[in-house]
């Protein structure tokens, strides 16, 4: 048999002996094998998706960190974790860099490892909290600590939402995520949120922890259904075909690549490209027609210095610019498509809008939202005055930084009903990623429009953020159709599933219906409360469970 004790004075922890031989050198050096294995979590996310690695990952760091000698080094395991957790599942960032030309493309894979260093930290923060948790309370049980440690890990990973801007990339809970016909367990996603759905995730892990002890204690039968309970939710069908809407809309890839998008002699070519797939099938129909980010290259909006209209291959006059749009949408149409404005004073330019414009067939334009997550090193540098003295730039062409806006906001284009447009939430690419910071909810839309320019994201990325649109639709009960670049575009309704879709790195148009919404949800009234409520109900259970315990 082999035992072990903790620093805090907990009982021994006995390993039966068949199992020493293979547990002893992993449990005397778990630090060395802590990055292997959260490494092995990510690949629960697209586009692998091998969901029952993340819960074994998972399950292996709840063992590491309450075996650990000391909450010193439980934290420290918990970082080793997620340092290759983070390193795998963000590598799609690398690939940015072979798309400019001011830095080299192998500080492409330095920034993920910078970027991983950091947010190793909160799965550290979450071992750290659940082990001084432990030993205050004295704790020497199992499912306490299985609770804080999904209540810490909810918390952690708001936080890692929340501060510098927040990058809550990758949430745990996007390893629940089914395949496009199912939502799977992310189906409670209106009653936890996506922080207590990664809770959640933790929990299932320690069953199955839990139903390996009871393996290896020979209660074979109680085992089994303890792992099967895990696996059947993590499957969970959904019934029923998808929704029917009224609002008919025409969603164009255009699939004009990274390297090209950019260079002012392609801009002719790529609204040709664009227009053509945008053509409406019979004159004078009713529809909405959207366009991707970076959709549009000419400057739509009067007022600025001549010359920056010059650049364009066309549109040395914004208004001939949008009355071409107009013509090539056709009567009865309104576009939205990625655009760019300026911010000027005094004729010079001090910073520019990443935007979406509602232009009309008249060539008018109807409304516009500026994007308020802007990406760090992509839309802005940070500490500009620092990092440019060593060599460091944006990795989007540009001498002056986007500025953001406001936050979300519902452009009402009238009562569809009536022959308007609808109400129209928009969110930017990226700013899609932040659960409970994409609708306005006094304001709430029909759907979200997701334009986006995925590119840059290798073959990780794309998908990534397509499971991350899916849901934000499940979690606020509302579709949202995606246009990007090179894809993937879709159209995904309120239950999280892809009606519809255009794969990676292909030329095409989707026609159909707007999806219904459903009524609002209780994440949508509470927002991110209702996780961190989670949080605080999980780490009640874990002093029921300790009490208990104790006597």
């Amino acid at each position: 048999m082999l035992a072990t004790r903790c620093a805090s004075g907990h009982k021994p922890r006995v390993i039966p002996a068949p199992v020493s031989r293979i547990a002893r050198p992993l449990a005397a050096r778990p630090a060395l094998v802590a990055p292997v294995v959260g490494a092995a979590a990510a690949a629960g996310f697209q586009p692998l998706a091998l969901w029952p690695l993340t819960l074994l990952a998972l399950a292996w760091l709840l063992a590491a960190t309450r075996g650990a000698q000391d909450w010193r080094h439980a934290a420290l395991i918990g970082w080793l974790w997620g340092l290759g957790h983070f390193t795998l599942g963000n590598n799609w960032i690398a690939t940015a860099f072979t798309y400019q030309a001011q830095m080299p493309a192998w500080l492409g894979w330095i920034a993920v490892a910078l970027l991983s260093l950091y947010l190793a930290l909160f799965p550290a923060l979450a071992a750290l909290a659940a082990r001084l948790l432990e030993r205050r309370t004295g704790a020497d049980s199992r499912l306490a600590h299985a609770l804080a440690f999904a209540a810490c890990w909810i918390v952690s990973e708001w936080l890692r939402g929340w501060l510098f801007t927040g990058f809550p990339w990758n949430p745990l809970g996007a390893a629940a995520l089914g395949g496009f016909d199912r939502p799977g367990l992310a189906r409670a996603l209106p009653w936890l949120g996506t922080y207590a759905l990664s809770g959640l995730v933790v929990l299932l892990a320690a069953a199955w922890l839990g139903a390996w002890r009871m393996a290896l204690a020979r209660r074979f039968a109680p085992a089994t259904v303890l792992a099967l309970i895990p696996a059947g939710l993590m499957l969970l069908p959904l019934y029923g075909d998808p929704a029917k809407g009224t609002l008919p809309f025409t969603l164009v890839q255009p699939n004009i690549t990274e390297d090209v998008l950019n260079n002012p002699a392609n801009f002719e070519s790529q609204f040709r490209k664009t227009a053509l797939l945008s053509l409406p099938r019979h004159p004078g129909e009713r529809r909405l027609v959207l366009w991707p980010e970076s959709g549009i290259p000419d400057f739509l909006r009067t007022g600025y210095p001549q010359y920056l209209y010059d650049e364009t291959t066309f549109a040395a006059d914004p208004v001939m610019a949008r009355e071409r749009i107009g013509r090539v949408i056709g009567r009865g149409s309104l576009l939205l498509s990625g655009t760019q404005d300026l911010e000027i004073r005094d004729g010079r330019i001090l910073g520019a809008r990443n935007s979406v414009t509602a232009i009309d067939a008249d060539g008018a334009i109807r409304g516009s939202y500026a994007k308020a997550h802007l990406v760090p090193f992509g839309e802005y540098l940070p500490l500009r005055w620092l990092l440019t003295r060593l060599g460091l730039s944006r990795l989007v062409p540009g001498d002056v930084d986007f500025w953001p806006g406001p936050g979300p906001r519902t452009l009402d284009l009238g009562d569809s009903a009536k022959g308007g447009w609808g109400r129209i939430g928009v969110q930017v690419c990226y700013e899609i990623v932040f659960s409970g910071e994409v609708v306005d909810e006094a304001h709430r839309p029909d759907f979200l429009f997701n334009p986006s320019n995925d590119g840059w994201f290798g073959a990780w990325g794309p998908p990534q953020h397509l499971a991350q649109a899916r849901m934000r639709a499940i979690e606020e009960g509302l579709p949202i159709l995606r246009s990007t670049t090179t894809g993937i575009s879709a159209v995904i309704d309120a239950d999280g599933r892809v009606v519809s879709h255009i794969g990676h790195n292909v030329a095409g148009r989707i026609d159909g219906s707007v999806p219904p919404a459903h009524a609002p949800t209780l994440f949508s009234h509470l927002g991110n409360m209702l996780p961190l409520g989670w949080a605080i109900g999980l780490l009640g259970l874990s002093l029921v469970a300790t009490r208990r315990r104790a006597r």
